[in-house]
């Protein structure tokens, strides 16, 4: 029997076992990072809620010179996960993958806005986020529904 024809069968078990295994991480950009695991979600979601009382600060991305809500989020996911996000809300609107409202779990994205999104939390479960809100405030835990976020238009991402 030729060579070829008695490697066929090893090379179709490789393709097929290589096809089951674990998926390589996708490269950030228009498909989105790879999806975190449940246990890392919830890192994120403890990390975030570690820094409820920092004071807001405009720009700001550390805990020592405040956080404005995408530098909350950048600093959380960078040192929870190693991830980069985007630096803007607008960016991170096409960042990750969207999850219905009901479907949110710990460490999900909650971007508030009509059309071009300008303000974002990361969720922490029973209907909380964590998020740096406004100038001269800090971080703090709020309910998605409470009276101004339930009122405002809300879309979720996962990465």
């Amino acid at each position: 029997m030729p060579l070829l024809l008695r490697l066929l069968p090893i090379g179709a078990c490789l393709l097929v076992l290589g096809c089951a295994g674990p998926r390589a991480p996708q490269p950030v950009g228009d498909y989105g990072p790879p999806v975190l695991t449940a246990e890392q979600s919830s890192g994120v979601a403890i990390h975030a809620l570690g820094l409820v009382g920092t004071p807001y600060r405009y720009g700001g991305n550390t805990p020592e010179g405040g956080f404005d809500c995408s530098g909350l989020i950048g600093y959380v996911y960078r040192n929870s996960t190693g991830q980069a996000t985007p630096r803007t809300v607008a960016r991170m609107a096409a960042f990750g993958r969207p999850v219905p409202a009901s479907d949110l779990r710990s460490g999900d994205l909650v971007l508030f806005g009509a059309s071009t999104p300008s303000h974002a939390g990361i969720y922490v479960g029973a209907g909380q986020f964590v998020h740096a809100p406004s100038t001269g405030g800090e971080v703090r835990l709020d309910r998605l529904d409470g009276i101004y976020w339930s009122r405002q238009p809300m879309q979720a991402r996962r990465l």
